[in-house]
């Protein structure tokens, strides 16, 4: 992969331009990284391309080496590792909540102690997340009900 940056003092706006035969994973990992400042998340479904506002997004889950976020309109998929949307949306209220699986706290509906100190999450979209006890703490105390 080459990289061209030319610095002009002249240039009113920020302009990135990808030129390439094929759009990979890799490329579509690196545009998902660049919208995100935008509050834009590129995901794909049925080989088309979609970009999301964040605040769209309930959830996210990784599940066997793939990465799905879920609105109220639909699944999409991500070329983005969970890590990686970790980092770049707890700006926008995310919180891993098990090993597997980020919400976006302003989507949680209510929270329900289950066995062994996990959580039952219920989002606004009606599905119950299971919360790990590894995380439970870390999501009473964002959401200020922490004993």
């Amino acid at each position: 992969m080459k990289i061209e940056i030319n610095v002009d003092e002249q240039v009113d706006e920020t302009c990135i331009r990808i030129s390439c035969r094929e759009l990979t994973p890799e490329l579509s990992r690196i545009l998902a990284m660049l919208r995100l400042p935008e509050r834009q998340l590129a995901v794909t479904r049925e080989e088309e391309t979609y970009l999301l506002d964040v605040t769209e997004v309930i959830y996210i889950e990784s599940l066997e080496r793939k990465t799905f976020v879920y609105t109220k309109d639909g699944v999409y998929e991500s070329g983005l590792k969970l890590y990686e949307l970790e980092e770049q949306l707890e700006a926008w209220g995310f919180l891993r909540v098990s090993k597997s699986c980020l919400v976006r706290l302003s989507a949680v509906r209510s929270l329900r102690s289950d066995i062994n100190r996990r959580i039952r999450v219920t989002l606004d979209n009606g599905e119950v997340i299971i919360a790990s006890r590894q995380y439970a703490d870390g999501i009473k105390k964002r959401l200020g009900i922490a004993k």
